[in-house]
């Protein structure tokens, strides 16, 4: 009973210690896998794009990598507000500046300043309170609400070869985390060989 009681204490020490209390919490990241079975109306095409959109204060850094498209690249931006989730199209909210164009496959990296009236359509900011401000909070509640998706035009789908809807991305555990979990196991492994053979 004394070895269970010290087993369990090491455990609960060492999931004290890998959580801090005063943990900052981390800047949202979001997902999105495009293709062409996402579109509205689906289309066979090839094409993928695995993009990953981290805010950090007023930045939204996008990358954005995509390949086998059938046509060659028009434009693309993420497109908001549907009126339930996953389903269902939208006016484009942002424009991705400096796409690349006429190409089937390459990478889109880039800064949004989401404090920036320019950094979205007109007619998305208009329809949504008229300001940077109230446009960036329009957004965020939308892709929280998973009503906003990604979106890539070609020549031979003017209307959207590939899109996803851009989903939260599951935290990636810190360093320290890892550190004290594997602590904590070695010492259950620790422990659990000291124990006597009946």
């Amino acid at each position: 009973m004394k070895r269970v009681l010290s087993v369990l204490a090491l455990a609960a020490a060492s999931t004290a210690i890998a959580v801090p209390a005063a943990a900052a919490p981390a800047d949202p990241s979001y997902r999105a896998v495009a293709s062409g079975a996402l579109e509205s109306p689906p289309n066979p095409s090839p094409g993928t794009s695995l993009v990953t959109i981290d805010l950090s204060g007023k930045e939204m850094f996008v990358d954005m990598p995509f390949r086998d498209l059938d046509g060659t690249t028009t434009d693309a931006h993420i497109h908001c507000c549907t009126s339930s989730a996953f389903t269902g199209t939208a006016p484009v909210a942002i424009p991705f500046q400096d796409f690349p164009l006429g190409v089937r496959a390459g990478t889109y990296t880039n800064a949004v300043a989401l404090d920036d009236a320019m950094s979205y359509d007109p007619a998305f900011v208009s329809t949504h309170g008229g300001t940077a401000s109230s446009a960036e909070t329009a957004l965020i509640d939308a892709i929280n609400a998973n009503e906003a998706y990604v979106n890539i035009h070609t020549s031979l789908y003017p209307n959207g070869e590939i899109r996803g809807w851009l989903v939260a991305a599951p935290p990636v555990p810190e360093t320290a985390e890892w550190s004290m979990l594997a602590v904590g196991l070695a010492g259950l492994m620790w422990m659990s060989r000291r124990r006597p053979m009946v």
